[in-house]
């Protein structure tokens, strides 16, 4: 793309951030008076000022300002800057869709998947191995609900109409009165945001988030799945001759929705019953409709002779064929409703599997072909097969995770019921000796009429659950905190005796820096038991967890320990002659495994990546990959492209050199980190003091409480508000810290800096992690921090403790720069720059307001006015919107 290309982009995306900023500035003027946006415009100008200048007093004249406000316009100053931040991202949102832009956090790096085919068959892949490649890939986009998503769904809603009325008015252009309809309704849809509370009332449930995914799919992945697959049959023809097979599906959809109830007592077995009836219910109401569509065009007679065999004399064949299938369909939903209901229906006409939904339509497809009529057969009946492929019939497979220590539990109370002793006792040995006889044996373990703790009841009516669910609604059982062998031996064993006997792949998560140095030993234990190969054959999934390992380690140390894990796990795989699937549980932001996904993929450890993925897919992220077809689109072709390279043109595996230079890094960097989130005494107390963490959970994000227990110190707090609180502070403290001191320490050395730019032009997993670093950096701001810190600290110790860590980070970011060979940061990214750049000035006030609304929330031992209270929420919602990657 030229330079001139690229600012007409640029202009593009800045006269839609103008357009609706104006037109949100009328909306208020109107409601609170033109005296109100003038000090709003104040505001902002002031920011900017203390922005661009390098003197304290522009900055403190911010502050001043914003603490001069009368109490009752704290919260519409709130409203307001919040409400920006939200029409930025539309704006952004409309450029990154309109011009296939979804990924570019370097100019030259857009994934492109007719290039990429055509780079591997310059490398020798027939045209039919690229079909094959494709056809056989397996990517599993994972919804799950961690509570980053600070929008309400109706507020989401409407920024979705605003978005199509952008597009309306750039494609009239020679249509004034098509243009002047748009911009109405544009003003119309600003104000009825304005005018929307924006932060919700009470928490979701779990079945509320569960809809959440489902209106995903039905309002933007059920147009985006077909057109996706047309854009890539089109390219295989091109490329290769030959469509992708009509079963084929390189991309599925699952959730966690409903089926998390790790940490999530509001997650239970009838909460998880209830999610997979809504999305039996869904998916039979959304292919009624279109089934509807096929019977009004598939009106044709000429059929071939199979299909009048199958539906006799009819003069049209297709119609009576879909009209027997929507019976079936419309029966489906009656009886999922009256499930729901609470009701039991009668279910012998219900549709329970793909194919038999798929099959009739298939044949519809065949008889089409057979009589020449390719064209309608590849229309829209092909449009709807592609859906069936991807959505079967529950939309999402229900993923389902608990904690190793519930299963334990459930043992512990039955072993000693039966008086066989005291589980939790058992070494691993003879607990594995347990389980594996009780797998191979005939008689049931469990007592039909035990009176067990309400604790292991819920844990076996969840498998009683999963036990009468047809197998495809079904995806993975993920076991939280696996350390040993007997974790999955012991969720197979209640697959057999509370389960029905289910099969479902049984994926153990490590998660700490210690479970993940242990996990290939644990696999390998595991595979060499011959009774559990029985149970699971040649196919293993494991889970690796982001967000748990950077916090309890740190960034760098928990990056280097994923990529060891992997290795490790694919050698004892292939030693054990057994298929692995890995299953990377990634954050939005950086500290917890987010960035780009192209990028991430392809800095994995060579053969990690072997046609097969699972990844989450979380919170804010779904709406911002998924929630708008075009974004999807693009989004799906990203994750195809950079699996098909990971498979056919994998990475070059790190040279040795590389590995001790790692090896050393993360020592270090762990150490530091350690050292002061573990050891130093102030700096729990400071955490608390600093950051809104005490505030989060009055905001009500998701259904899971903050912390994992009640008692306790950070340890037991999330992950997620973890690094929401220290993002709402521009100090970003757990995506960086330790990384500073392991890369000075490198530099003060001989030969340090040759190396490391080696490593990160060379390796991809070092030079992803240096740009994912740099984008953090760019985000964080030690000033602003300090700001917090000055309203909200007054001991001065923990004032000590602020000061050394704020020196980290200006230390690191002059590191970094140093290895990078650049001036300043995102040099090279100004997309990226650019956007940060625009909305500082909309960002800064709301932290000034939040440092300020803290401090009263505390003066009044939290019992500050409900408008104030409210005011506090929205700075949290509009620094969220701001920094989106935010958790």
């Amino acid at each position: 793309m030229s330079s001139e290309q690229e600012t007409s982009l640029h202009e593009s995306l800045r006269d839609n951030v103008r357009l609706l900023g104006d037109s949100l500035g009328r909306t208020i003027a109107k409601d609170l008076g033109s005296e109100f946006v003038d000090r709003i415009e104040r505001i902002r100008a002031l920011a900017k000022k203390g922005r661009q200048s390098a003197e304290e007093a522009d900055r403190r004249e911010l502050i001043d300002y914003l603490r001069s406000l009368p109490e009752g316009e704290l919260l519409p100053v709130t409203r307001a800057f919040n409400q920006f931040l939200n029409f930025s991202n539309i704006a952004e949102q409309h450029y990154r869709a309109r011009f296939r832009r979804v990924e570019d956090y370097k100019p030259g790096t857009q994934p492109d998947l007719g290039e990429l085919l055509q780079r591997a068959t310059t490398a020798g892949q027939s045209p039919r191995q690229l079909v094959d490649a494709i056809a056989g890939m397996r990517i599993d986009l994972v919804l799950t609900a961690h509570p980053t998503e600070v929008i309400r769904r109706t507020l989401i809603q409407k920024y979705d109409a605003i978005d199509h009325c952008l597009q309306i008015i750039e494609d009239s252009g020679d249509q004034p009165e098509v243009q002047h309809r748009a911009q109405g309704r544009l003003e119309e849809l600003i104000a009825q945001s304005w005018h929307t509370d924006e932060i919700r009332h009470e928490r979701p449930t779990p079945v509320d988030e569960a809809k959440w995914g489902f209106a995903v799919i039905e309002n933007s992945l059920w147009e985006a799945v077909p057109t996706f697959h047309r854009d890539l049959d089109a390219l295989l023809m091109e490329k290769a001759g030959e469509r992708l097979p009509l079963e084929a599906s390189p991309i599925r959809f699952a959730s966690w929705m409903g089926g998390d109830r790790d940490g999530n007592p509001n997650v239970t077995a009838s909460v998880t019953e209830e999610v997979l009836l809504l999305g039996r219910w869904m998916a039979a109401d959304l292919y009624l409709r279109d089934l509807e569509q096929l019977k009004a065009e598939l009106s044709m007679w000429e059929a071939s002779d199979a299909l009048h065999a199958e539906v006799g004399d009819d003069p049209e064949p297709y119609r009576a064929l879909l009209k027997r299938l929507s019976t079936r369909l419309e029966a489906t939903r009656a009886w999922a409703r009256a499930r729901l209901d609470g009701e039991v229906p009668a279910d012998s006409a219900i549709i329970e599997t793909r194919d038999q939904l798929f099959a009739p339509l298939l044949a519809c497809h065949r008889s089409l072909c057979d009589v020449g009529l390719e064209t309608i057969a590849n229309g829209v009946l092909l449009d709807t097969l592609r859906r069936v492929a991807v959505f079967g019939v529950n939309l999402a497979k229900l993923d389902v995770r608990q904690d190793g220590a519930r299963h334990a539990q459930v043992f512990e109370e039955l072993t000693q019921y039966l008086d066989l002793g005291n589980y939790r006792d058992w070494d691993e040995e003879r607990r594995q000796a347990f389980l594996l006889e009780e797998l191979t044996s005939p008689r049931p373990l469990i007592p039909s009429c035990w009176a067990c703790s309400a604790e292991t009841r819920e844990v076996l009516d969840t498998f009683g659950v999963i036990g009468r669910e047809h197998r495809q609604a079904l995806g993975t059982y993920i076991i939280s905190m696996a350390q040993q062998p007997s974790d999955v031996l012991a969720v197979a064993l209640l697959m057999k005796e509370a389960g029905n006997g289910v099969r479902l792949p049984i994926a153990p998560l490590f998660e700490t820096l210690d479970d993940l140095d242990r996990a290939g030993d644990v696999i390998e234990r595991l595979l060499a038991l011959p009774g559990y190969r029985e149970v699971a054959g040649d196919y293993q999934e494991v889970m690796i967890g982001y967000s748990d390992s950077a916090k309890d380690a740190g960034q760098l140390a928990a990056a280097w320990a994923q990529y060891r894990a992997q290795e490790r796990l694919v050698e004892v795989c292939r030693d054990g002659g057994v298929a692995l699937t890995l299953f990377h549980g990634r954050g939005g932001t950086v500290g917890r495994g987010g960035g780009p996904a192209h990028a991430a993929i392809l800095s994995q450890p060579p053969g990690s990546v072997n046609g097969s993925l699972r990844v989450t897919e979380q919170g804010e992220m779904i709406r911002f990959k998924f929630g708008q077809p075009d974004i999807a689109l693009r989004s799906m072709e990203i994750y195809v492209c950079a699996v098909l390279e990971a498979t056919l043109l994998p990475p070059p595996a790190p040279r040795p050199v590389w590995r001790e230079e790692m090896d050393r890094l993360a020592d270090i960097a762990h150490r530091a980190y350690v050292g002061v989130v573990r050891e130093d005494p102030d700096f729990v107390p400071y955490f608390r003091a600093v950051t809104p963490e005490g505030a989060l959970g009055r905001l009500p994000l998701g259904s899971r409480p903050a912390k994992r227990r009640q008692e306790g110190g950070i340890e037991t707090l999330r992950a997620i508000p973890w690094i929401f609180a220290w993002t709402q502070t521009r100090l970003m403290l757990p995506a960086w810290l330790g990384s500073g001191e392991a890369f000075a320490t490198r530099l003060e050395e001989h030969g340090g800096l040759d190396r490391l730019r080696e490593m990160r032009e060379q390796w991809p997993f070092f030079g992803t992690y240096l740009d994912m670093l740099e984008m953090l950096l760019a985000k964080s701001d030690p000033l602003i921090a300090a700001y917090y810190e000055k309203r909200l600290v007054d001991d001065p110790a923990l004032t000590r403790l602020g000061e050394s860590l704020r020196q980290r980070l200006v230390d690191l970011e002059a590191v970094l720069l140093r290895i990078l060979d650049q001036h300043r940061l995102l040099e090279n990214t100004p997309l990226i720059s650019q956007a940060i750049e625009v909305r500082n000035p909309y960002i800064d006030p709301l932290h000034g307001l939040q440092a300020e609304l803290l401090q009263r929330n505390r003066d009044a031992s939290g019992d500050i006015t409900p408008e104030l209270s409210r005011a506090l929420m929205v700075t949290m919602a509009g620094i969220a919107a701001g920094l989106r990657n935010t958790g």
